[in-house]
């Protein structure tokens, strides 16, 4: 009988188990990033896109590690390169031993058999979720919205909301859908431009216009195109319009991802948007030129915490396009997120006690539920190390505390919030800023901490001594 190559399911528990079985540990969420970035033959620049974390910190430091750890639990030297052989090789050995009656090595090397390999197969918490989990919520009717807003002629649709709240996953159904009408779909994340494309506005255009062309698989023309005497939006425009969008046969879908980037660089920026604003107005034209500016339809996606730098009189793409902010989870979707993850919740008592403590935060929600089933314990006990560094939510909190640092006015304005046992009235500017952040809720003109683990974390990380 011809064996079936091994899947990444079978891989994965295989090297989470023998793992187990050597470290008394399991994978992490970042491991299984990595993971599941390598079964796929991504390099590590591949598998850091649409995540907080460098490429060479998932190489020299995550994977190293992790390859190294696999290597001593399997006895074999593992790597990025052969790690799919190796598990393959000891999966068939099982299978062999399992189908002849003898002694199985998963028995005596704290293995486990493909008959018990049961229970879900988590997806990593971190990054974006893949279209084909089904640990994806659904957050009617934002979904439903954006596939009819993408299908308007010229439309621009803006997702915008704080880090980990789900926009590069909801961005990658917007295409998938985009992808089935036959559009022809280009993604640029501007987490890809290093520091010599921000050097000054025409290297950005210039930069902007080649990688959208090389995406959509045409050669770089920008000299046939590119006069200076014109000006860097304009010969933008005329690349875009003369050379891009009349090679294509369908509707361009274009989806300008960590767009938040640009706005650190407030020259840029600028004259960026009002390009953007440029574009989506010809497109409202009913002349020759707005029938081809129709078929670019745009997704904007940005972080808000960039506003925490940016003055808020002059919000970047004020008014412009359809806006999808993304709301939390419902009690309702958590429950039923929960029983995904195989966690046995009979009661609303559960779901009310962790949403106490986080709300319907998608990636906290997610990381809480993905770190009950690798580490089971109660409620009570994760309650207790939520808000410390031996909490899941470490990272989380780090870099929120990182930018407050790195804004001493917003850190005074946050500690007056958490100190406080009744909402308070600060500065609007400040709320505004905080608020974009994602760190607190407004209630008329006061606020209080958007989660009562955000008041326990930062009420010591912030304390005057």
């Amino acid at each position: 009988m011809q064996e079936t190559p091994i899947n990444f399911e079978e891989a994965f528990k295989i090297a989470d188990q023998v793992i187990f079985a050597k470290t008394g540990k399991h994978i992490t969420d970042i491991e299984m990033m990595i993971f599941r970035g390598a079964w796929q033959d991504k390099t590590y620049e591949e598998i850091a896109e649409n995540t907080e974390y460098a490429a060479n910190y998932l190489h020299r430091m995550v994977g190293k590690d992790f390859w190294q750890r696999l290597s001593d639990s399997l006895g074999e030297k593992v790597s990025k390169k052969n790690f799919k052989t190796a598990l393959e090789r000891h999966w068939k050995a099982t299978l062999n031993n399992s189908q002849t009656g003898g002694e199985s090595l998963l028995k005596t090397e704290g293995w486990v058999t493909p008959e018990t390999l049961k229970g879900p197969i988590l997806d990593c918490s971190e990054g974006s979720v893949p279209l084909d989990s089904r640990f994806y919520v659904h957050r009617p009717p934002i979904e439903a919205r954006c596939q009819v807003a993408i299908a308007q002629p010229g439309a621009l649709i803006r997702i915008k909301a704080p880090q980990q709240m789900g926009k590069t996953s909801l961005l990658d159904r917007i295409l998938e859908v985009a992808r089935t009408a036959n559009y022809h779909t280009v993604t640029l994340s501007f987490d890809l431009a290093d520091s010599t494309v921000f050097a000054d506005l025409r290297t950005f255009l210039q930069w902007f216009c080649a990688s959208v062309g090389q995406l959509s698989g045409l050669p770089n023309q920008l000299s046939n195109y590119w006069d200076d005497i014109f000006g860097c939006n304009n010969n933008c425009t005329v690349y875009f319009e003369e050379y891009i969008l009349s090679q294509l046969a369908t509707p361009l879908v274009l989806a300008l991802d960590k767009v938040d980037v640009v706005f650190e660089h407030p020259e840029i920026a600028s004259d960026f948007c009002r390009l953007l604003r440029a574009w989506y107005d010809i497109a409202r034209r009913s002349d020759r030129r707005g029938d081809i500016w129709k078929q670019l339809r745009l997704i904007v996606v940005h972080s808000t915490e960039v506003y925490s730098a940016l003055d808020i009189n002059h919000s970047p793409l004020a008014n412009v396009g359809s806006v999808f902010p993304l709301p939390e989870f419902t009690a309702l979707q958590v429950q039923d997120l929960a029983q995904r993850y195989g966690l046995n919740w009979d009661t609303e008592g559960e779901v009310r006690q962790l949403m106490s403590a986080i709300g319907g935060h998608p990636y906290l929600i997610r990381k809480s539920l993905d770190f009950l089933c690798r580490q089971p314990m109660t409620l009570d006990q994760f309650s207790q190390i939520a808000a410390t560094e031996a909490g899941p939510f470490s990272d989380h909190l780090r870099q929120h505390l990182w930018n407050l640092q790195h804004h001493p006015e917003l850190a005074a304005a946050f500690r007056d919030v958490v100190m406080a046992n009744k909402p308070v009235k600060i500065p609007s500017e400040r709320a505004f800023k905080l608020y974009s952040m994602g760190l607190i809720q407004l209630h008329d003109n006061n606020v209080t901490p958007r989660f009562e683990l955000y008041r326990q974390y930062f009420s010591v990380r912030l304390a005057v001594n």
